[in-house]
């Protein structure tokens, strides 16, 4: 019998492994026509002999290590403050209105303007990236639990309440298992935008390590794009690896949703 989901999974990836593989193969033509500058561009056959060589380089993958903790560090942080959160003010509506002011404000400032900030209240380290990476993972779980709650059934609320259910129960035992498949989605929204500032945040503040740093150094440095295409490589490959296993588990555990996307 033929399991059709699998089957278009596999068209999936083989279409997804042709595109890559047609995009270097352009990228490498343009590096080696002299167009551009190999020491700006170099194609991608010197890149991937370059991103070899790091990865036997124990203080670059420190630098790996230093950003996959930050990233998870933040992500497992969003988590906690976001989704109760969310089950709050999603399911009291005073509470919601009271604070909507006070969250349309936040949520448009971007965490890199905050940089400066942030430095002269945490210092230079790894509490840096780590809180600006928070700040920016909160939104999308936090509107993607409250829009989930504002699609709850009021008949399965009801019907727990008629049973002598108390709100916090509630919320526990009905709201959040119906708001899952929202909260996996906005949890993938929130990582990869994590990744972003964290390495962001790296690149630009310096001292707490990780690929930004390493990357930076690289830049400024000698100036050797290859090595700077070859840690951008590796924290594309992250955030890949981060967004395939995050949807990879929503299909596992929510598989009977329908919900891809939410809002952010």
């Amino acid at each position: 019998m033929i399991n059709w989901e699998e089957a278009l999974r596999v068209r999936a990836l083989t279409r997804g492994l042709l595109g890559v593989a047609g995009f270097l193969v352009v990228w490498e033509l343009f590096g080696r026509s002299g167009l551009v500058r190999s020491e700006f561009l170099p194609p991608p056959s010197v890149v991937a002999v370059e991103l070899v060589k790091l990865l036997g380089d124990e203080a670059f993958l420190r630098d790996v290590i230093a950003t996959v903790l930050a990233l998870l560090i933040a992500v497992g942080l969003s988590v906690g403050i976001a989704v109760p959160l969310g089950l709050v003010l999603g399911s009291v509506a005073s509470v919601r209105h009271a604070t909507r002011a006070v969250v349309e404000f936040l949520r448009p400032i971007p965490s890199v303007a905050m940089i400066p900030l942030a430095i002269v209240v945490l210092g230079i380290g790894p509490e840096t990236k780590i809180t600006l990476a928070v700040y920016a993972a909160i939104w999308p779980i936090l509107f993607n639990t409250i829009y989930a709650l504002d699609e709850l059934d009021p008949l399965l609320v009801e019907t727990a309440r008629a049973f002598g259910t108390g709100r916090a129960r509630v919320l526990v035992s009905v709201a959040l298992p119906s708001a899952l498949p929202f909260v996996l989605t906005g949890i993938r929204l929130a990582a990869t935008t994590s990744l972003v500032v964290v390495v962001s945040v790296e690149l630009l503040e310096g001292g707490s390590g990780g690929l930004g740093q390493f990357i930076a150094i690289a830049r400024s440095g000698s100036g050797r794009m290859d090595i700077v295409l070859a840690g951008t490589v590796v924290a594309g490959v992250i955030g890949y690896l981060l967004n395939e296993g995050l949807e990879r588990a929503q299909r596992r555990w929510v598989g009977w949703s329908s919900v891809t996307g939410g809002r952010s």
